[in-house]
């Protein structure tokens, strides 16, 4: 891991508001999602902040004192309701208010690291409240997620890996994930669907595509190959494969399958 040195750190106060401002992306800077999500960048972010922040902010990020700066452990910030969104604010700062951007020599890896910090603080107080052990018997049993997803090396492989998804999703997002699943469909998870000219139709994960080919994997994970000069249609589909758990599973099973997933990190 690289360790950043606090003394490249201009004090400055962190967020008196949220807003997406005007900026030139860097290379972590151009990333949707946080990359830097462990616990140790948690650590991290905690010391930044509270070598940098805690003048306007508080110490327990609370607010500063005569409102110089905001609560921060709500969850709730005025202008940014996503990762990228708070990396924007913290790199660029709030135009017209006391909240600067950090320095250009700031690195990216710092500022993920403070916005890991900030999505904790709320994730401390309001995290999932089930029991992991029961969720894990959802994932394998009454959920079916084993089918297509693998943990650690077991299951299948229509759906992302999640052996470390606590670390990349908060609960949350997690939840969204169990009863909204096409809200966020990532190209490497849309399906294709081919019908031939005799009728027959083969449909599966897109595994991968080019200018005169590509290849599905179908729900038996058998790989197809198909020429897209051949005598068959075919058709990207971008919705999501996984079915909702909005009416299958009850409000407690969806806490309880939460907390198992989010417990899945590398530090674990």
């Amino acid at each position: 891991m690289r360790w950043i040195s606090l003394s490249r750190w201009l004090p400055v106060p962190l967020l008196t508001a949220l807003v997406v401002s005007t900026w030139t992306p860097q290379t972590l800077a151009q990333e949707t999602s946080n990359p830097f999500t462990s616990r140790i960048d948690v650590r991290m972010g905690r010391q930044l902040f509270q070598a940098q922040c805690t003048t306007c902010h508080g110490l327990n990020a609370t607010g500063g004192d005569e409102g110089v700066g905001p609560d921060l452990t709500t969850g709730q910030f005025r202008h940014a309701d996503t990762d990228a969104g708070l990396y924007q604010v913290i790199r660029n700062g709030i135009r017209g208010t006391a909240m600067i951007g950090l320095s250009a020599e700031s690195t990216d890896q710092s500022v993920w690291q403070l916005v890991t910090y900030l999505r904790s603080l709320n994730l401390t107080a309001d995290g999932p409240v089930g029991s992991p052990t029961i969720g894990q018997t959802l994932f394998t049993e009454k959920g079916g997620c084993a089918r297509c997803h693998m943990v650690d090396g077991a299951g299948g492989r229509l759906g992302p890996d999640l052996s470390f998804v606590g670390d990349r999703r908060n609960p949350d997002e997690l939840q969204t994930d169990l009863v909204d699943p096409d809200a966020e469909v990532a190209p490497r998870w849309w399906t294709m669907k081919v019908t031939g000219s005799d009728g027959r139709q083969f449909e599966g994960l897109r595994m991968n595509e080019d200018t005169f080919s590509f290849r599905i994997m179908d729900a038996d994970e058998a790989l197809r190959s198909f020429s897209k000069y051949g005598p068959w249609s075919y058709e990207r589909v971008q919705t999501s494969t996984m079915p909702t758990y909005s009416q299958s599973l009850t409000t407690a099973e969806r806490n309880d399958l939460v907390t198992y997933l989010f417990s899945l990190r590398r530090d674990r």
